[in-house]
């Protein structure tokens, strides 16, 4: 049977990346495709084209009914499995299902499966316990070569940040030595300004609010970006007259446009916009809406009978209104996944649709095409920086901080994100099955027994296995030394003095209460050479460009982009004070020199 649509490129350009990838690996997929870009067209060739069963998961019916419609137009059938839509069929090929449904209903599904396809699947967690892991390893207990493959606009989680590990173009998301990823691979991403630029979607025109904005700034939030709902009601509440200045706003601008859909901080505050907007031209829809009349209400907005479209927590995906032509956001979120979702859906093409107003009345501060995913921001004047690994060329992006030129001056990367071969075009090398990442380090802790290079979190050497020396317990054992001083070092000079083998480097250690320790080392002995080169050779200019030092006024030159060690530790003998450790990379209990 052939397809009634004819794909896009980028659409066949994922069907294509997504067999190349099964064919040689059993390792979960993902592929990243911005909202509107057509994602139940791909989901609907893949199932076109499978010999086996294959189950098709959302999270909502009407994605699940959308996912299905497209899959039958091929002339094919398909069967649903879904509670919402009052269907529970699973004797077909090709399942359509809620993921709820499907979980609460695992015993009807004991068949083999050879693919899970999961839309949206930015909301797999990695927990053994959630609904979509508890299926897939059920389905993985009948077929042990089971596929999963996910499709999102979105590859990110608040609580782990991006959902994958491997990307195609070479590279690692996550500085850090996390592995537990929910996805393993993104076989394929398609950035949203591609889709713009090209015409399959509409411009957004992101506009600062001309009108006093919410400051959800004080409030705390919790480990998923969220706002207690009892604070943000206590705020709002404060504020009246900024929600009316700001919906007095929006009904001025939203005189030319077709349709608006307001989402609001909490049901409260959903209730109080809705007061101040047009009755017979206004809908409010949140999750306690009874399920036919958000039906009804959602089908009067589409049908332009309505004008605004009041929601909370709600419509933020399976939501198609093509004619969206205006946003406000009056919700706070530090979640970019629900932010560019909740644009999205103004995004998609209508006729004679110039662009989609958006206008942030809270304050989130999302960049759209390039979201701030990861890392969380380790200083306010952090900005993301390119830097050059040294080992094997590669690009990386971290947080940083640049010179009124635009040079990096400090970086807070830890290890080289870039995929040993990629560099150079070819494959990525693959280690025990996966690809191999450079084992390069920004920032390092030293195993005392092999020498080896680890992440400054790691406890246990990633070569040699033993247990690595914890600074704090380092820290703590020096403290409660009477022949021990320890000082949170502020920085470092430096300077050279005669011996009789030739010069020394002195170098002088600032406690921030004005403490002093000095040591020497003799650039004339090899050993102490290299010790100096191992401490702060490798980490010169944030090891960005190691050095290797043979001369002591080579040292001296470059003392400037010399690092200085977060904590030193010297020992009493007789007459002066020893160094005997120097703690580089610190992360622990112990404030450093100068932080509050």
């Amino acid at each position: 049977m052939n397809a009634p649509f004819k794909l896009r490129p980028y659409q066949q350009e994922a069907v294509d990346a997504t067999l190349r990838h099964f064919r040689k690996s059993d390792d979960s997929a993902v592929i990243v495709l911005p909202t509107g870009a057509g994602k139940s067209l791909v989901i609907a060739e893949l199932a076109r084209l499978a010999r086996r069963r294959i189950l098709v998961l959302t999270h909502v019916k009407e994605l699940v009914e959308q996912n299905h419609a497209k899959y039958q137009s091929y002339g094919l059938m398909g069967g649903i499995f879904s509670a919402g839509l009052k269907r529970k069929e699973n004797r077909h090929q090709v399942t359509f299902a809620s993921v709820q449904s499907v979980s609460a209903n695992l015993n009807q599904f004991q068949d083999e499966y050879s693919l899970i396809i999961i839309d949206e699947c930015h909301r797999v967690s990695g927990e053994e316990t959630s609904q979509y892991q508890r299926i897939i390893e059920l389905l993985r207990q009948q077929n042990d070569s089971l596929k999963v493959l996910g499709l999102t606009a979105t590859p990110y989680r608040l609580a782990i940040g991006w959902i994958y590990r491997y990307h195609y173009r070479g590279f690692v998301r996550g500085s850090g030595e996390e592995q537990d990823k929910p996805f393993v691979h993104c076989i394929y991403e398609l950035p949203l300004s591609y889709m713009i630029n090209r015409g399959y979607l509409t411009r957004p025109e992101l506009v600062n609010a001309a009108v006093a904005q919410y400051d959800f700034s004080a409030l705390s939030q919790d480990r998923f970006g969220e706002y207690a709902e009892k604070d943000v009601n206590q705020l709002l509440g404060k504020h009246r007259r900024v929600t009316r200045a700001i919906i007095e706003q929006v009904r001025e601008v939203a005189v030319e446009r077709k349709g608006v859909m307001i989402f609001a901080a909490t049901v409260d505050h959903a209730r109080e916009i809705t007061g101040y907007l047009p009755e017979h031209h206004t809908a409010l829809v949140t999750g306690a809406t009874d399920r036919e009349d958000r039906d009804l209400l959602i089908q009067r907005f589409k049908q332009r009978q309505l004008k605004y479209l009041v929601n909370v927590s709600v419509l933020t995906t399976g939501f198609d209104a093509p004619h969206v032509d205006f946003i406000a956001i009056l919700r706070p979120t530090d979640s970019v996944s629900l932010y560019q979702q909740i644009v999205g859906r103004g995004l998609r093409l209508d006729e004679g649709k110039r662009d989609c107003l958006v206008i942030d009345y809270a304050g989130n501060h999302v960049n759209l095409h390039h979201p701030e995913v990861g890392e969380p921001k380790p200083s306010p004047d952090s900005q993301p920086v390119q830097v050059f690994c040294p080992g094997c060329g590669f690009a990386n992006i971290f947080w940083g901080k640049t010179d009124s030129e635009g040079g990096v001056i400090d970086h807070y990367g830890r290890r080289c994100q870039g995929l040993l071969g990629a560099a150079e075009g070819d494959e990525p090398a693959v280690q025990n099955g996966r690809p191999q990442q450079c084992d390069y380090r920004f920032r390092f802790k030293e195993c005392p027994h092999c020498g080896g290079e680890n992440d400054i979190a790691a406890r246990n050497c990633h070569q040699c296995h033993k247990a690595i020396i914890d600074p704090d317990d380092q820290l703590r054992d020096a403290l409660k030394l009477k022949d021990a001083m320890v000082i949170r070092c502020a920085g470092i000079t430096l300077g050279a003095h005669a011996s009789k083998t030739g010069s020394k480097l002195r170098i002088t250690y600032y406690g921030e209460d004005g403490e002093e320790l000095t040591e020497s080392f003799d650039f004339s002995k090899p050993p102490q050479r290299n010790v100096f080169n191992k401490l702060f050779g490798r980490r010169f200019a944030n090891s960005q460009a190691p050095k290797v030092f043979s001369r002591v006024d080579e040292v001296l030159e470059s003392e400037a982009l010399l690092p200085a060690p977060d904590f030193v530790i010297a020992r009493k003998q007789k007459h002066y004070w020893q160094v005997q450790e120097r703690i580089f990379d610190y992360q622990g209990h112990y404030r450093k020199a100068n932080e509050a």
